[in-house]
């Protein structure tokens, strides 16, 4: 697969950051207009009705500054991982929401744990490792970017605040590198040169020829132009 078939614009680069950012707003819009509280519906460690948090919580925010700072990162994350990573991105999101939710909820504190930070989390360690991993100009490159934009954010997956739930940043991030090893992509093959084939042969190499074996230039007459000859033929004019 080449690099135009594998890095493909579509439709879900753009639906799918502006679905997750919608999803977030109307659910805090609606706990503004309506005074619901929807916490409790975060993730609560160890405990049974906590569970419903792994699914809920991203979506729940405890303030529009929590909601604005979570809502670029997530749509610029999300828009990357969907078009790099397309043909995994589901795959990815899905099991970056369950499987760093439930490591939230077996070693985090016992309060709720809400926002979509770790799933942030997941994203920029997914994408960062997953580009080194594979070797890949562009995907190592979008890697550097990331940590470029988002590399400080490493520091709150330890707890350095006691109001941040750095459990979920760093479960968020323990499963991104999880999936950067084991979650396999396609990645579209490197260009082969010609010398780079199985079936080259030296001696057939147009390039090579002009070369002798101590790697002097011999010029080759045969890959000369035809020296272009003129010939002029007199007439005698009637006039005279």
């Amino acid at each position: 697969m080449g690099n135009k078939e594998h890095f493909k614009f579509s439709n879900a680069v753009v639906l799918a950051p502006l679905l997750a950012v919608l999803s977030i707003w109307t659910v805090f819009w609606v706990e503004v207009k309506f005074g619901f509280n929807f916490n409790d519906y975060g993730i609560y460690p160890r405990r049974i009705s906590g569970l419903r948090g792994i699914v809920f919580s991203p979506f729940i925010h405890g303030s529009v500054s929590h909601l604005y700072n979570n809502t670029i990162p997530l749509a610029v994350l999300t828009a990357f991982l969907f078009y790099f990573y397309r043909q995994t991105a589901v795959k990815a999101l899905i099991i970056g929401v369950v499987l760093s939710g439930f490591i939230t909820w077996a070693i985090a504190r016992p309060s709720y744990h809400i926002g979509a930070s770790g799933i942030i989390y997941v994203l920029v360690s997914f994408i960062f490792f997953k580009g080194i991993f594979t070797k890949y100009f562009r995907l190592v490159a979008l890697s550097l970017v990331v940590v470029f934009i988002y590399g400080s954010m490493i520091w709150y997956v330890f707890p350095v605040e006691g109001n941040i739930s750095w459990e979920g940043h760093l479960a968020g991030f323990s499963t991104g590198l999880f999936m950067a090893l084991f979650l396999k992509v396609n990645t579209p093959e490197p260009k082969k040169y010609e010398w780079e084939k199985e079936d080259y042969e030296e001696e057939h190499d147009p390039f090579l020829r002009h070369f002798d074996e101590n790697g002097n230039f011999i010029e080759d007459k045969s890959d000369a132009e035809p020296e272009i000859k003129v010939k002029y033929h007199y007439r005698e004019s009637k006039d005279e």
